[in-house]
């Protein structure tokens, strides 16, 4: 009876044994799966075609670097964590990026490469001021061009958005923030297209002016919100034509844009101080009111951006 007992016992001892094993082979292959099916959608590689050529990132990039301010600001309002950036001329708008939590990576002139090659980003993401650069920073980590073409300034735009969109994957957020930007510029076309008044863009730096026309760096006002030029003729140049008071006043524009660089680097000087002559005080643009101080954060510093864009279209709809 008790070799009986005794041999039960030990089938017992062995079937719970057994169980066990079972149960976790069950566990070890349902975790293996697990973690295969995460790698794969982690391990995803998308190719982006761009102005200086082709780049293979794999999407969601966690170690994120960015030299152009546009492209900041539009992964912060999409809630995208960066690693590492220039820490110089932050837009105050973006102040929080100055933080020594985020690594400090030179100047948008003058990369740190030594301390980007260190951080082993995933992705960079560049923009004009570094794009002599692209190949050396290529061979560091994928390196993407964000810089806005001018010339067709919302398509390439949105060409950035849904680029960010797909590498991050916020394809549906980013659709919707597109229909309501295409909306309001809708909106503001709408009016522009009935009013024969005439607009010139300027720059001011330390008292002296520059004009932006058609298909140039602030050409989005007559190119996409439809302000009629006053001037059709000007120059299209990173830093504008450079002209005088008197050119203003002979040119005599019902709406006058003004950008205050000195505003955006710090400067002493004020645009306001130098534009608001006794040879502008006699335009249609001073007479009526007419003279527009824009932010110079979201115009000079990053436009192109997601938030920078929205913030724009409002200076513009506060204008009309």
């Amino acid at each position: 009876m008790k070799k009986m007992l005794i041999t039960l016992m030990m089938f017992a001892l062995m079937a719970l044994l057994v169980a066990c094993g079972t149960n976790d082979e069950k566990t070890t292959e349902k975790t293996t799966g697990s973690d295969k099916e995460a790698e794969t959608v982690e391990s995803e590689e998308i190719t982006i075609k761009h102005e200086l050529g082709e780049t293979t990132i794999t999407k969601n990039p966690e170690k994120v670097v960015v030299f152009d301010f546009g492209m900041l600001d539009t992964l912060d309002e999409l809630g995208i964590e960066v690693a590492g950036l220039p820490q110089s001329n932050i837009p105050s708008y973006l102040s929080k990026y100055e933080d020594e939590k985020y690594a400090n990576l030179g100047s948008l002139k003058e990369p740190d490469f030594e301390a980007i090659h260190a951080m082993k980003p995933d992705v960079i993401f560049i923009s004009g001021r570094q794009s002599s650069m692209y190949k050396e920073l290529s061979e560091i980590a994928p390196t993407i061009y964000v810089g806005v073409d001018t010339t067709k300034y919302m398509e390439s735009f949105t060409g950035n958005m849904n680029m960010v969109a797909e590498i991050f994957g916020k394809e549906d957020e980013m659709k919707a923030e597109l229909a309501d930007i295409d909306s309001k510029i809708a909106a503001i076309t709408e009016k522009t297209a009935s009013n024969d008044d005439k607009a010139l863009i300027v720059l001011g730096n330390e008292g002296k002016v520059s004009a932006y026309g058609l298909n140039s760096r602030f050409g989005i006002i007559h190119d996409v919100f439809g302000f009629k030029a006053a001037d059709e003729n000007l120059e299209v140049s990173t830093h504008g034509q450079s002209i005088t008071f008197e050119y203003i006043l002979e040119t005599n524009p019902d709406t006058l844009f003004v950008i205050d660089r000195d505003a955006a680097v710090g400067g002493d000087a004020s645009a306001k101080d130098s534009i608001e002559n006794e040879l502008v005080m006699k335009t249609n643009a001073y007479k009526n009111g007419k003279i527009f101080y824009l932010d110079p954060d979201y115009w000079y510093l990053s436009g192109g951006g997601l938030l920078s864009m929205k913030e724009m279209i409002k200076e513009i709809e506060a204008a009309m």
